[in-house]
């Protein structure tokens, strides 16, 4: 790894402790702390469980990708899975704050975007590791 993805993983793994600590915040929403409408409780449950997941696949696939024989292009794309830790859980947070929306707003283009990055990260990581591993 070279020093910016070193960094930038070290501050990949702080944010998982601000995730922990989200997760006080959805104990409250749950447990009727907070008060949200049923559409809020879903997306941020959603959200939170997106963050956590994503985080942690995103600096998998970073270790993964992390081969001499994995191309170049790889190692780019497959950071967009890190990307989609940050689009989709905005998406899901966003969309629906304030009091008692009736559904989410114009920020729900966040989840889909996200949704994007993931898939051509993943599939960009997959055929690079394919490629690499046709190499050795």
């Amino acid at each position: 790894m070279n020093q910016v993805q070193l960094i930038s993983s070290g501050v990949v793994l702080l944010t998982v402790v601000g995730i922990a600590y989200g997760g006080t915040f959805l104990l409250r929403v749950v447990g009727g702390g907070v008060p949200v409408n049923e559409l809020q409780r879903s997306y941020f449950r959603a959200g939170h469980a997106h963050a956590g997941v994503l985080v942690i696949l995103g600096l998998v696939v970073r270790l993964l990708l992390d081969e001499p024989t994995v191309p170049d292009w790889s190692r780019v794309m497959g950071d967009l899975v890190l990307l989609a830790a940050i689009l989709m859980p905005a998406g899901f947070f966003l969309s629906v704050i304030g009091r008692d929306p009736s559904g989410p707003n114009r920020l729900r283009i966040l989840i889909r975007l996200g949704a994007t990055a993931l898939v051509i990260g993943l599939v960009a990581a997959g055929a690079g590791l394919i490629v690499g591993g046709t190499a050795l």
